[in-house]
């Protein structure tokens, strides 16, 4: 009797310990999931493209940054500029884009909890294209040095 209880007993925890290792999995894999696949935020951007590059050193990626003009500042009578810096995974995009530096860009974007190697170094990954404009001609001033 004592023989068929702890074979029993035995049964029970290895069961418990499966069921666990079970649910431990599945946590840790839709965890993962979303913290590095689903976007919780998406949003169109536009400012003045600074820059895409091709750079790194295992992964490859396009990343850039663009210039967003602002009107108020931490310091009186100054303007303030947001950089804000994206990477791109299509490399149709990166390539329209690194054609577009210094003209006015919209971009949809969408937003991670964390990046991923492969993806780029910034949470914020370019999607799409909504709009490219040329940057309107301000009236510069023009020195001549002799």
């Amino acid at each position: 009797m004592k023989q068929e209880n702890i074979i029993k007993i035995k049964s029970a925890w290895k069961k418990i310990r499966n069921i666990s290792l079970l649910i431990l999995t599945l946590g840790l894999l839709v965890y993962a999931g979303v913290r590095y696949y689903y976007p919780y935020g998406e949003g169109v951007k536009s400012g003045q493209l600074n820059y895409v590059v091709y750079k790194g050193i295992l992964f490859k990626t396009y990343e850039g940054k663009l210039i967003q003009s602002g009107v108020r500042s931490n310091i009186s009578g100054g303007i303030q500029s947001n950089e804000f810096e994206f990477s791109v995974e299509d490399e149709e995009i990166a390539k329209e884009l690194m054609h577009s530096g210094g003209k006015t860009v919209e971009l949809y974007y969408k937003e991670y909890f964390a990046t991923l190697p492969w993806r780029g170094f910034s949470r914020y990954v370019v999607d799409s294209i909504v709009s490219i404009s040329p940057t309107p001609n301000h009236e510069t001033e023009t020195f001549i040095y002799q």
